[in-house]
């Protein structure tokens, strides 16, 4: 899935806005308010990860996009209450409680580990370009999501994953 992934840690306040909507309306305030809010003023609570979010998934869970992978760590992108899904974009919320367990967990990953992992990729729906750059490429994204995830659960944030195909 070749889809532009971005992350947003919310107040409670903002959770509250996002799940009062219904999923059409979300997609609008997602775009028109929080998008424009944290690109604008509050870039320390959003993380941008290109497309390398679907190899930091696949990386940190069971080596796919669907299905429920039983490991903690599945929450970190695909996991989570989905709060929009259509052709066009995707969204899942993580609670402020799934982040404060999921960051320390998040941030024993290595790069060692996280290649590991990467090295054994099923490339057959994978739309990545797996070799050393698709790599170097993801690794430096996941250590910039790993100190989001970190912040975030300092604050007691939650977390908006979402994806514009």
């Amino acid at each position: 899935m070749a889809a532009l992934g971005v992350f947003f840690a919310l107040t409670k306040e903002e959770v509250r806005e996002l799940e009062s909507r219904n999923e059409g309306n979300r997609l609008d305030y997602v775009k028109d308010v929080i998008e424009e809010l944290f690109f604008e003023t509050r870039r320390e609570d959003l993380c941008e990860t290109d497309k390398a979010w679907d190899a930091i998934h696949r990386c940190l869970t069971d080596g796919q996009l669907d299905g429920a992978s039983a490991d903690p760590l599945a929450i970190v992108v695909l996991g989570g209450r989905s709060m929009y899904s259509g052709d066009d974009y995707l969204m899942t919320l993580k609670g402020s409680a799934e982040v404060r367990a999921a960051a320390p967990l998040l941030c024993r990953v290595t790069k060692s580990s996280l290649r590991a992992a990467y090295d054994h990729l099923d490339t057959s729906d994978y739309d990545g370009q797996v070799g050393d750059d698709d790599f170097d490429c993801t690794w430096t994204n996941f250590v910039e999501l790993q100190g989001f995830w970190k912040r975030a659960a300092e604050k007691g944030l939650s977390v908006l994953f979402t994806a514009d195909q």
